[in-house]
C-alpha cells in the first residue's frame, strides 16, 4: 500500500488492536511461566492482571516486572509487522494498556499501586518508542531499484 493513499478502515484496526492484545497477553503468559512459573506452585491469572503482585518487595514481584517489560519489549517488534507505520505506535501502545487498565479494574479492582502505575507507565513508553524507533528505521531504509540493461 502507498503511504500516500491511506483509507481509513475500522476493521482493519480492529483487527490489528486484536491481534496486538493477544500476541501481548501470549508474550505475557510464556515470559510469566519463565519466570514466575518457577518460584510459585500454581500460575494464575493474578499475576496477569491484579496490582497486588506487581511489587519490588519480593524476588517473585521483581520476576512479574521483568516479564511485563520485556513483553512491552515485545509488543514493540510486533508493531513493526502489524502496524508498520511510527506515527500509529503510540496510539496502538496507548490502546493496549488502556484495555489492559480496564481488564485488571474488572479483574481486581482499581490498581492503588505506585508500582502498578510505573511499571505500566514504563511498558507504555517502551513500547511507543521502541515501536516509533522500530518503524522509522524500516521506513527510511533505502528503496532497492534493479536497472536492468537491454540487449536491444
Amino acid at each position: 500500500m502507498f503511504y500516500g493513499a491511506v483509507v481509513w478502515d475500522p476493521w482493519l484496526i480492529v483487527a490489528q488492536i486484536v491481534c496486538l492484545q493477544c500476541l501481548y497477553y501470549v508474550t505475557l503468559g510464556i515470559f510469566l511461566s519463565l519466570l514466575v512459573g518457577t518460584r510459585v506452585s500454581r500460575l494464575s491469572l493474578v499475576y496477569f492482571f491484579d496490582y497486588v503482585t506487581i511489587t519490588t518487595s519480593t524476588v517473585t514481584g521483581w520476576c512479574v516486572i521483568g516479564a511485563i517489560l520485556i513483553s512491552s519489549v515485545a509488543g514493540a517488534v510486533y508493531m513493526l509487522y502489524l502496524i508498520e507505520r511510527a506515527k500509529k505506535c503510540l496510539d496502538f501502545s496507548a490502546t493496549l494498556y488502556i484495555i489492559h487498565l480496564f481488564i485488571c479494574i474488572v479483574y481486581g479492582g482499581w490498581p492503588s499501586s505506585i508500582t502498578w502505575w510505573i511499571v505500566n507507565g514504563t511498558g507504555l513508553a517502551v513500547m511507543a518508542l521502541l515501536g516509533e524507533y522500530l518503524c522509522i528505521r524500516r521506513e527510511l531504509r533505502e528503496i532497492p531499484i534493479t536497472r536492468y540493461r537491454s540487449n536491444v
